[in-house]
C-alpha cells in the first residue's frame, strides 16, 4: 500500500487509559474530548492549524481543569483526531489509503485550510488522494471501503464518487495493456524476457494474462450500497452486461450461503464465490439482499446461468422474500427454462399449507412464462401430422428441450401420493402437443403415477391416458404398454393397432432401402466399378439384410401369437351368452369386440402377406447375389 510521510519530529504522545498526553515538557493548557477519549494538549499548535479549534478555544471558559473543548461528530472519532493532533505538532505520521479519507473529512470538518499554514492537512490529504491513492486499483478500493463508516461526509466532498469512478475505469480496462503489476493482487511475476516496467525499471518479466472477472473478488468485499454504486458506474461506462451480471452473481454467492449448496464447479456465468464467511449475514439481511440483487440484475436472457437463478428463487422462497421479488424471479427463470436441468426444477415446498413434496405450482407458472415468451418470439414450429403419421420431426429447439424436461419432472413428482390428478394433468397438458416428437417420456410419467395411485377409477385412468398420443410412442414403448396391466383395455387396443402400423411401415421402409441398394449397385457395375469391391459390398449388405429380416420374422411371429390369443379370448367371451358378465361386457364393448375381431383378421392377413413379401424379397436378393457371384 502506497503511503506519504508527514512531519519530522519524534512521537511525543503517550496514552494512559482513556487519555492521551503530550510529553513535550510543557504543562497542558487545554483538554480536547472526542468521544470517550481525552487529549491533554497545548492551545497554540491546535489554533494555528484549525479555524474551528481556534474558535472553540476562544469561546471556551477556563475551568478548574483548564480549558476543555468537546468535538462532536468528528469524522473518524478519536483515532482520527490522534493523527490530526500529531500533524498539528509536526510529529511523524504516514498518510495511507486506509486513513486518508478519514483525515480528509476531519480536516474539512476542522477547516484546516491554507489560511492556517502552508501545506495544511486539507492540501496534503487532497494531494495524496488524487495523485497516489486514486492511481492504484488496490488503494482506490481501500479508500472506498473506508468511506463506508463516514459516507455522508465522504459524499459531501465527492470522495466516494471519485473512488467509484476510479475503480470503474480500471475494471473496464484490460490490465494487460498496462503491464504487471497494475492490478497488484496476483502472484509473483513469471516468464523472464518481457518488457514490464516497475517504477520505470525493466523487471525482465511479463504479466500473467488476466480474464475479465479479475476484479470480482475485490469488489465483493464492499458493502452492498457501495457495491451497487460501483456496478452502476461500470454500467454507465459501457461495461458488457454479462461481465456485470457475473460480478453480481459472485457477490450473491458470497453473502447468500444457500446459493453455494448446489453450485457445480463449472457453473456458467461466473466463478464460484467463497463457500463460507467469518460472520454470515442474518436471515433478515439475506432477505433484503435477495430483493436488492433481483433488482440489480439486468433483465436480458442468458447473462447468468439458469442454475444461479433457480438457486436465487429457492433462497427467496426459504427467506420468505417479497412476493413481487419471487414473481420477478419466476419470470427470469422462465426466460431460460430451456437451459435448466431436472435438479433445478425440484424446488421443495416451503409452505405449510401445501401437502405436496415439491412446488408443482411454481414450476407450472415458470412453464407459462416460458411458453408466453416462446410464442412472442415466434419460435414455435409445430410439425404437420397426416393420416396418423408424423410427417416431420422437429429439430432440437428450446421448446422441445423444455417438453423433455417437464416430462422428466412429471416422472419425478408422480410418486407423491398427495399430488392430485388435476394438478398432474394440468402440468402435463400445458406442454403443446407439437413440442413432443415422442410421447415416451410422458408415458413413463403416467405409468409411474398410475402405479403410485392404484385407487384411481377406470374413468380417471382413461382420462389420464388421453394426455398421450399412442401414435407418438416408439416400438419399445408400445411393447411395454401392450403388456402393462395398469393401462385401461381401450388404451392397450389402440397401442397394439398403432404398433402394428409402425411395424408395417418399418418393413416397407426396409424393402425400399434394399431396392435402392440393388439399383445403386447395378449403376456402379454399369459405370465400370471393380467386381471385387462390388462383391465385398454385396456380402456386407447381405449380412445386414439377413439380420434385419430375421428380426422382422421374430416380431411378425410374436404379433401372430398375440392376435391368436386375443381372438381366442373373444370367442370364449362369446360362449357366455345370457350371463350377467356377458351383458356388461357386450354393453360396454359390444361394438369394440366386433372391431377387434375384424382388426385381428386384417392384421393376420397383413402379417401373412408381409411374411410372404419378405420371403419373396429374400429370394430375389439371393438370385441377384448368385448372378453377381457368377460374374465374378
Amino acid at each position: 500500500m502506497a503511503c506519504m510521510k508527514l512531519g519530522s519530529k519524534n512521537d511525543a504522545f503517550q496514552r494512559k487509559g482513556q487519555a492521551w498526553f503530550c510529553t513535550t515538557g510543557l504543562p497542558s493548557d487545554i483538554t480536547v474530548e472526542v468521544g470517550e477519549m481525552s487529549f491533554h494538549l497545548h492551545k497554540f499548535p491546535l489554533l494555528s492549524r484549525s479555524a474551528v479549534l481556534e474558535k472553540l478555544i476562544a469561546e471556551a471558559e477556563e475551568g478548574e481543569n483548564g480549558t476543555v473543548v468537546t468535538l462532536d461528530d468528528l469524522p473518524g472519532g478519536s483515532k482520527t483526531f490522534e493523527l490530526v493532533a500529531k500533524f498539528c505538532y509536526g510529529v511523524k505520521l504516514e498518510l495511507t489509503a486506509a486513513n486518508v479519507v478519514f483525515l480528509r473529512c476531519a480536516a474539512e470538518h476542522l477547516e484546516m485550510t491554507e489560511d492556517y499554514g502552508e501545506g495544511n492537512l486539507i492540501h496534503q490529504t487532497e494531494t495524496f488522494l488524487n495523485q497516489v491513492a486514486l492511481k492504484s486499483w488496490k488503494d482506490s478500493l481501500r479508500a472506498l471501503q473506508s468511506c463506508d463508516d463516514i459516507v455522508s461526509f465522504a459524499d459531501q466532498l465527492q470522495i466516494t464518487k471519485r473512488c467509484v469512478e476510479s475503480l470503474a475505469v480500471k475494471a473496464n480496462t484490460d490490465p494487460n495493456l498496462f503491464g504487471w503489476p497494475v492490478i497488484e493482487r496476483g502472484g509473483p511475476m513469471q516468464s523472464p524476457g518481457g518488457s514490464v516496467l516497475w517504477n520505470g525499471i525493466s523487471t525482465g518479466a511479463i504479466p500473467k494474462n488476466s480474464s475479465s472477472d479479475w476484479w470480482y473478488d475485490d469488489a465483493s468485499t464492499l458493502s452492498f450500497h457501495l457495491y451497487k454504486r460501483l456496478i452502476s458506474a461500470m454500467d454507465a461506462r459501457g461495461m458488457r452486461a454479462e461481465i456485470v451480471s457475473g460480478s453480481i452473481a459472485y457477490y450473491a454467492k458470497r453473502y447468500l450461503p444457500g446459493l453455494n449448496r448446489r453450485q457445480g464447479s463449472n457453473d456458467a456465468g461466473s466463478r464460484v464465490g467463497p463457500s463460507c464467511l467469518t460472520s454470515p449475514p442474518s436471515e433478515e439481511e439475506q432477505k433484503l439482499l435477495v430483493e436488492e440483487i433481483e433488482q440489480l440484475l439486468p433483465v436480458q436472457k442468458g447473462l447468468v446461468s439458469a442454475k444461479f437463478l433457480f438457486g436465487l428463487l429457492r433462497t427467496a422462497m426459504i427467506l420468505r422474500a417479497d412476493p413481487n421479488c419471487i414473481s420477478h424471479l419466476e419470470k427470469r427463470v422462465g426466460m431460460q427454462l430451456d437451459q435448466a436441468n431436472l435438479e433445478d426444477l425440484l424446488i421443495p415446498n416451503f409452505s405449510h399449507s401445501m401437502e405436496t413434496l415439491y412446488n408443482v405450482d411454481c414450476v407450472e407458472r415458470i412453464l407459462e412464462h416460458f411458453l408466453a415468451m416462446d410464442q412472442a418470439a415466434g419460435d414455435a414450429s409445430p410439425c404437420s401430422i397426416d393420416d396418423g403419421q408424423l410427417m416431420g420431426s422437429p429439430s432440437i429447439t428450446p421448446i422441445t428441450m423444455v417438453a423433455k424436461l417437464i416430462d422428466g419432472y412429471l416422472a419425478e413428482v408422480a410418486p407423491d401420493i398427495n399430488l392430485k390428478l388435476p394438478k398432474f394433468q394440468a402440468l402435463a397438458a400445458a406442454v403443446p402437443e407439437f413440442a413432443r416428437p415422442l410421447d415416451d417420456g410422458l408415458y413413463r410419467a403416467i405409468d409411474i403415477y398410475l402405479k403410485s395411485h392404484p385407487w384411481l377409477s377406470e374413468s380417471e385412468r382413461e382420462q389420464l391416458c388421453r394426455l398421450m398420443d399412442c401414435q407418438k410412442l416408439s416400438l419399445e414403448a408400445c411393447t411395454h404398454a401392450a403388456q402393462n396391466e395398469r393401462l385401461p383395455l381401450r388404451i392397450i387396443v389402440q397401442v397394439l393397432f398403432f404398433e402394428q402400423l409402425q411395424l408395417r411401415n418399418s418393413i416397407a421402409g426396409c424393402f425400399l432401402v434394399s431396392e435402392n441398394l440393388d439399383g445403386s449397385r447395378q449403376l456402379r457395375g454399369n459405370m465400370g466399378g471393380s467386381n471385387e469391391g462390388g462383391w465385398a459390398t454385396a456380402v456386407r449388405e447381405n449380412q445386414v439384410l439377413k439380420v434385419g429380416m430375421d428380426s422382422m420374422r421374430m416380431r411378425v411371429s410374436e404379433l401372430e401369437k398375440e392376435c391368436s390369443t386375443m381372438r381366442q379370448e373373444i370367442e370364449n367371451l362369446g360362449r357366455v351368452k345370457g350371463s350377467s358378465a356377458w351383458g356388461n361386457v357386450s354393453k360396454k364393448f359390444g361394438l369394440g369386440l366386433k372391431l377387434k375381431s375384424q382388426m385381428c383378421s386384417a392384421q393376420e392377413e397383413s402379417v401373412s402377406n408381409q411374411s410372404n413379401g419378405v420371403s419373396g424379397k429374400a429370394e430375389k436378393v439371393k438370385a441377384k447375389r448368385g448372378k453377381l457371384k457368377k460374374n465374378v
